[in-house]
């Protein structure tokens, strides 16, 4: 049976949209640039579960750009220096990771600048799987957020909306960056008119997607980071293991790096149920 906001919705009452994403009146978001976070409630019970979201970082995990994007040296090794230390080199934007502001806007917030209060937040998963088994370059849409709030009720203030498009089974083939015969890639992502009502009728902190691209594959102009990012919100790409988590329901905690004026960078995405 549908919410009966949603019922009201259909049947063009005079109820604003803005009111379907709101959990209650007095739920404000902690939003990037916030630097007052909103009273949340004290969890009264421990996690029951706690599933990790992060890919492993290595050599050959997929990238935008079909590049390696991590190095790894060994500095000191246990068998010569009786401890072991590795240096790293990394694209910021490499495996599980989080995109900051400042990554798509020219002066916008950087990662070390992120209010740590937006990276705890309510999860909400967006199935799309059935969309993009039939169809690779699928796009969460308006009407996949009002079917969700049609069956789970309003997306918390300062949740991070997900995707689950099913693409971590692609993992290790091909698949995953999905490019055809002339370089063009083929996942799927937000589309930015979704991005557009989260911004304007959710206090929504981030978005995060299982892919590569919080845009779809084939996009050539970014629109949705170009959407997103510029309204001090962040994401995170190539998320792991939704497909072990409730459509709602789940705490996400992100583990974010903080380097001074960073665009982003590789992250530890950690989901208590």
């Amino acid at each position: 049976m549908c919410h009966p906001v949603i019922m009201a919705y259909v049947k063009g009452k005079a109820l604003s949209r803005r009111n379907l994403f709101r959990g209650s009146a007095a739920a404000g978001a902690a939003i990037v640039a916030s630097t007052v976070a909103a009273p949340r409630p004290v969890l009264a019970q421990p996690a029951s579960r706690v599933i990790d979201l992060t890919y492993t970082l290595t050599y050959d995990f997929p990238t935008y750009f079909g590049e390696q994007q991590f190095f790894d040296e060994d500095v000191f090794t246990y068998a010569e220096h009786a401890f072991n230390l590795k240096t790293l080199r990394v694209n910021e934007h490499t495996g599980t990771h989080i995109d900051a502001p400042l990554h798509f806007t020219d002066g916008g917030t950087s990662i070390d600048e992120v209010a740590v209060e937006s990276l705890v937040c309510p999860l909400i998963i967006v199935d799309i799987r059935e969309k993009a088994d039939a169809d690779p370059d699928a796009q969460v849409t308006p009407d996949d957020l009002l079917a969700w709030i049609a069956e789970h009720g309003p997306i918390p203030a300062g949740a991070c909306v997900a995707q689950n498009a099913g693409w971590q089974q692609r993992l290790g083939t091909p698949g995953f960056r999905n490019a055809d015969d002339e370089g063009k890639m083929h996942f799927p992502g937000f589309h930015h008119e979704a991005a557009t009502m989260l911004l304007e009728e959710a206090e929504v902190a981030g978005i995060g997607v299982d892919t590569l691209s919080i845009d779809y594959g084939p996009s050539a102009d970014f629109v949705t980071h170009y959407t997103w990012l510029p309204a001090n919100r962040w994401a995170v790409e190539n998320m792991a293991n939704l497909d072990q988590l409730p459509a709602a329901g789940a705490t996400l905690v992100v583990g974010a790096p903080k380097h001074r004026g960073g665009t982003g960078g590789p992250c530890r995405l950690i989901a208590l149920v």
